[in-house]
């Protein structure tokens, strides 16, 4: 797998992902793809998620003490938190979201000032809720997220490290 900044050209694959079904399905998608693409910030990252050079997925990975909507309210230095979702239904099932987060946690590991990243599926999305928590992610709270009621995930640096 390889990971990719996504690019303006990626915009209509990103459209077509954000109106699939499992995507809406689980809250993600429908972001403001040429704003986020065309203004980089520091505390950003959107990553295609490529296998054999075909794209499968987004990764978007924040640093949320940071992010200037303030989404995760007051949590404190050295967090990333992270949005993942695969584009088509027929590359879910298939060990496809697995090795996305395991790239995406070494990607936010790299950085030995992160102590945790924090993760927020929805109350009613099941499967992700055993999805994170097989990855090694730990309960924290259920939180509202504007409409969303979410549950809040948190993998720590040293639950990341047993499972090396």
């Amino acid at each position: 797998m390889r990971l990719r900044h996504a690019s303006l050209e990626d915009i209509p694959m990103l459209r077509h992902w954000d109106v699939q079904p499992h995507v809406v399905a689980s809250g993600a998608g429908g972001w403001e793809w040429e704003e986020m693409i065309s203004t980089p910030v520091l505390w950003r990252e959107l990553l295609i998620a490529e296998v054999e050079g075909q794209p499968k997925g987004l990764l978007h990975i924040i640093d949320p003490a940071l992010e200037d909507t303030h989404y995760w309210g007051d949590c404190g230095p050295d967090l990333r938190a992270l949005d993942i979702w695969i584009g088509e239904a027929k590359d879910t099932g298939r060990g496809m979201g697995t090795r996305m987060m395991q790239a995406a946690l070494d990607r936010c590991f790299a950085d030995p000032g992160v102590r945790a990243v924090l993760i927020d599926p929805q109350v009613t999305n099941t499967e992700a809720h055993r999805f994170y928590r097989r990855l090694g992610f730990d309960f924290i709270r259920e939180q509202q997220f504007g409409e969303d009621r979410c549950f809040v995930f948190e993998l720590t640096r040293a639950t990341w490290r047993k499972g090396d």
